[in-house]
């Protein structure tokens, strides 16, 4: 039940809900650290997210969102999105959530949202009311919760066109390369099943340097514990640096097929030298292919057949259950399997 039911409080609740499921991940995780800091000390000023904002009240809340609110998110199936460290992001590194920032902001409808409860709790000044506030955004996260297990609905039979136009419409929606690299990789597994090519499909975290989580691409297909293949997934257009580091890891661990999924393409002013670059790899023993998926799929997809098209369809599924992609992400596929 709403805490927050006045007829004068209609747009605050609304506000929250929004705040806790925009577009902007990072703004999911400001109502709730804001919000704690000022039930557990009232002389804080709920907007403040720098000491630096100064005056009275101004505090630190990166720490309270990193250690408090992080880990419940985490414990709570990443409802508020996921986020490592949500307060290191773009969005919310200025000094408060005050109209004076909006110019910062991308998403400026969703920050003056934010702003509007924040100064609501703050013009306020009631202690019973900054409680109930928090205990509404504790609620409108609690119905998140219920959704944020996702039955996928993958149809028992589907014709080649239809599956390529169903993950068409999947990865041409923006998602910082987690769906394209969610079907790419979901592809390679059937792939390795299916055909017997792979024993092991691995994936790194979308965004995360490959240094950093142990991997020398963002896939790679093991056969007879090593890898046979590399597989780079970019959604923007792909440039001769990315090449270059890319076949300096896999040199020097003597893998020789390495494939770049470049669904935007080669940057043209590098195309030429791109070319030069795969030829002279080539003639050392490495061969690179550039292609986008759908170039590389179109024939996979035949070959797999109606069975195998319906298990790359749940391979999705269980891919984006398993890195826990964004509840919207999730939601998508499901919707967009409903519509077959």
């Amino acid at each position: 039940m709403d805490v927050l039911q006045q007829e004068e409080h209609k747009r605050l609740l609304a506000y929250i809900r929004d705040s806790l499921t925009c577009r902007t991940k990072t703004y999911h995780y400001v109502l709730p650290t804001q919000l704690l800091a000022k039930c557990v000390n009232p002389e804080l000023d709920s907007r403040s997210l720098q000491a630096a904002y100064g005056g009275p009240g101004a505090f630190d809340a990166r720490t309270l969102a990193h250690s408090v609110i992080v880990p419940f998110d985490r414990t709570n199936d990443r409802v508020l999105g996921g986020s490592p460290e949500p307060y290191v992001n773009n969005p919310v590194r200025v000094p408060a959530v005050t109209p004076e920032y909006r110019t910062q902001q991308k998403a400026k409808k969703d920050w003056d949202k934010l702003v509007y409860v924040l100064e609501t709790v703050e013009n306020t000044q009631d202690e019973t009311f900054t409680r109930l506030v928090f205990d509404q955004v504790l609620i409108e996260i609690y119905r998140l919760l219920s959704d944020v297990s996702v039955v996928y609905p993958t149809p028992s039979r589907i014709r080649l066109e239809q599956t390529r136009n169903l993950i068409r419409d999947f990865i041409g929606e923006t998602s910082g390369g987690d769906r394209l690299e969610t079907v790419c990789t979901a592809l390679f597994r059937t792939i390795g099943r299916r055909f017997r090519l792979f024993d092991e499909v691995r994936r790194a975290k979308v965004n995360a340097p490959n240094g950093t989580s142990g991997m020398l691409a963002d896939i790679e297909c093991w056969r007879d514990e090593r890898i046979v293949l590399l597989v780079e997934v970019k959604d923007r257009e792909l440039t001769l640096i990315q090449i270059d580091t890319k076949l300096e890891h896999a040199r020097a661990q003597r893998i020789t097929e390495i494939l770049f999924i470049a669904q935007a393409g080669i940057r043209e002013e590098t195309g030429e030298a791109i070319e030069k670059r795969i030829a002279s790899e080539f003639t050392s023993g490495q061969n690179v292919y550039i292609t986008d998926f759908f170039e590389f799929a179109e024939g996979i997809l035949i070959l797999l057949g109606e069975e195998g098209r319906v298990e790359l369809l749940d391979e999705i599924g269980r891919e984006l259950d398993r890195v826990q992609s964004d509840i919207h992400h999730r939601r998508r596929w499901a919707e967009l399997l409903k519509g077959i």
